[in-house]
């Protein structure tokens, strides 16, 4: 495991033989952080961000017990698995500890094997909660991220919009006549003509906080933090118009064509407006350009 690949741990514990130990059975297939008290271990949890951390439960001004509780309250660090490993072994200690949250177990004197063995284990569990987790945010169909994406995605920059003041917009987007698309071409060729609209969609948006979901059906939305009503309508127009000179397969050699309505809203500093009706304003928009005419694009 090379150093860009290395997961890491930190390993809390006040004696340094413990950490001397430890560092050593760990340091060869991972980056590891050490802490000796209760205040520097919830610092070092919140800026280094390991993937796991080794915390004894005995040590003075906070033992393990209060620093699991600790690191449990703080958003950034709730979800980081704890496994004490400690010299108490009783089953009410280790109780105590599984009940506050910690994920094993370890009683010392500790055997290295088990150890690297405890480690990997839940280094393989993290794993696989995380593949888990990216792919209920991910559209299966267009590879876009799905609605409780851009949810949790709006949330975000919707907080920082309000607190720095600056200007979100929003790109509400339908496929237009689609039904008689998929009547005419069949569902399978639907689901390409979406996953073609869906990575026009994805080439418009050039920075890395622009934001793109498929939003349910054939709609899609995209999130614009810090762009003003002229440069979202100049990006909703590139998206339009490359969308409707887009040439779609077909399996008999020709060609399909799509077309997209799309209606923008932006908030500016000072508005009053909710996160639910900056949506309502890019839905209102979309309205007005299906009924308008559809392949077009309309602010309000």
């Amino acid at each position: 495991m090379n150093n860009a690949q290395k997961r890491s741990i930190l390993v809390v514990d006040d004696e340094n033989s413990n950490i001397m130990v430890l560092s050593h059975i760990l340091s060869p297939d991972y980056t590891v952080y050490v802490a000796k008290n209760g205040k520097n271990a919830i610092h070092a949890a919140e800026k280094y961000l390991p993937d796991i951390i080794l915390l004894d439960i005995i040590m003075p001004e906070m033992d393990g017990y209060a620093i699991i509780a600790a690191l449990k309250e703080s958003e950034k660090t709730r979800d980081t698995p704890v496994i004490f490993i400690t010299g108490l072994n009783n089953a009410d200690d280790e109780e105590r500890g599984l009940t506050l949250g910690a994920v094993d177990y370890i009683i010392k004197p500790f055997s290295p094997a088990i150890v690297k063995l405890r480690v990997r284990n839940q280094i393989k569990m993290l794993d696989q909660y995380n593949m888990i987790e990216r792919l209920s945010m991910l559209d299966q169909l267009t590879e876009l991220p799905n609605r409780r994406s851009f949810d949790n995605r709006l949330h975000v920059e919707w907080g920082r919009a309000m607190r720095e003041q600056e200007p979100i917009s929003i790109l509400l987007m339908d496929v237009d006549r689609f039904k008689k698309y998929n009547d005419t071409y069949g569902h399978q060729q639907g689901d390409i003509a979406l996953q073609s609209v869906a990575g026009n969609i994805q080439a418009a948006l050039k920075r890395s906080c622009d934001f793109a979901a498929r939003w349910g059906g054939e709609e899609f939305i995209a999130l614009l933090p810090n762009t003003c009503l002229g440069g979202a309508l100049e990006i909703a127009e590139q998206i339009r118009g490359n969308i409707e000179n887009m040439e779609i397969p077909f399996p008999s050699g020709t060609a399909t064509k799509v077309t997209i309505s799309i209606g923008v809203h932006t908030w500016k500093r000072g508005s009053a407006e909710t996160i639910t009706g900056f949506i309502s304003k890019a839905d209102e928009a979309l309205y007005t350009a299906k009924k308008t005419g559809r392949n077009r694009v309309c602010p309000i």
